[in-house]
């Protein structure tokens, strides 16, 4: 029996790893997907926006969550049983899917997949980090402090540039393929930069596309057959070259989730979204909103100053009308006044 091919997608806070796979599913030509999610917080906020696509390719007995912690960090106790229930299925996928978290390392991933009762079924097709172009010129979640202008140094982003660019380049480091996404956000001259500053941070052969809303042709995504278990080589994170060994923490991220029974306006959410970002250590917020007389849920998307929202589909029968968002930043996060901040919306 041959082994079922894997692809690893990966990507900082935002640069667009849902919206790709959405695009994948849509576009799978028949292939049977399964795709096991890492969220970062206790909603499933990814998820359910994957659930919503309704394409026959989005079953719900194909899509896993993983949702006790980043899945570098859970390997043995999460990942593994996770996979070996897969393998245990009589209709085994054609192929499986695994989204991680913005804050996931793909080293301790990749090397799981080496696992005897992993190695012997499954191979890693290829590793695809998906950078976001618009938030690199603008000098979020990148390296190279020196290329950072005046104005962006007066971005509030930029408190947060150390310990993200780290994780940002052990991304990097890892990959078959970088996709540098929202590529129609940024001029000719400043794409030219970042692919560079990208390139840069790559090991030789590694692949570089554009794409706008991560839309990026299938058949460059599956079938690259790369193997990557078996080509360690290189792809070391910054933790494991100073300190030789695998493990990592996330003290530098902290997390939380809240609920809001109603919200009274679409537009006064979404102000108070931006006002609570810029006043407090706020990296990343995402969910979903009930709005007061909507018939559909808003989904929610927001990284740094950037909030995007979209009614994705009907509230179904039955089901509870409530707001509920994922906070991600540097710990220690206030999250009282954060909370108190975003109740201002149900008032």
């Amino acid at each position: 029996m041959s082994k079922i091919p894997t692809t690893v997608i990966t990507g900082f806070l935002g640069s667009g790893k849902t919206t790709l796979v959405r695009h994948m599913l849509a576009n799978a030509k028949g292939k049977r997907i399964a795709l096991i999610i890492n969220e970062f917080g206790d909603i499933g906020v990814d998820r359910d926006i994957l659930a919503g696509c309704g394409d026959e390719t989005c079953r719900e007995e194909d899509m896993i969550e993983l949702a006790n912690g980043c899945i570098c960090c859970t390997v043995a106790d999460d990942f593994v049983p996770t996979m070996k229930a897969l393998l245990e299925r009589e209709d085994r996928p054609d192929h499986i899917v695994i989204e991680t978290s913005g804050l996931a390392l793909p080293q301790p991933l990749i090397r799981a997949f080496n696992w005897p009762e992993i190695k012997a079924h499954v191979t890693i097709d290829g590793v695809v980090t998906v950078v976001d172009a618009s938030a690199l010129a603008e000098g979020r979640f990148a390296s190279n402090e020196a290329a950072v202008d005046a104005q962006r140094q007066a971005d509030d982003m930029l408190d947060h540039e150390t310990p993200l660019g780290e994780l940002f380049e052990d991304q990097l480091v890892a990959a078959d393929l970088v996709i540098v996404n929202k590529a129609d956000l940024v001029g000719v001259e400043d794409l030219g930069r970042i692919e560079n500053r990208v390139r840069a941070e790559l090991r030789p052969g590694t692949g570089v596309v554009r794409a706008e809303n991560g839309q990026v042709d299938v058949v460059a995504l599956l079938g690259l057959g790369i193997g990557s278990e078996d080509d360690l080589e290189g792809r070391e994170s910054h933790h494991e070259l100073e300190h030789g060994d695998g493990t990592h923490e996330h003290d530098d991220f902290d997390s939380f989730s809240m609920r809001i029974e109603k919200i009274a306006g679409k537009d006064a959410l979404l102000k108070t979204i931006e006002d609570t970002i810029r006043t407090h250590d706020v990296l990343r917020l995402k969910g979903f909103a009930a709005v007061d007389g909507a018939p559909a849920r808003l989904a929610i998307q927001a990284v740094g100053p950037r909030v995007t929202a979209y009614f994705d589909r009907p509230w179904k029968d039955g089901e509870a009308r409530e707001t509920a968002l994922v906070v991600i930043g540097e710990s220690p996060l206030d999250r009282a006044a954060i909370t108190a901040s975003l109740e201002r919306a149900a008032a």
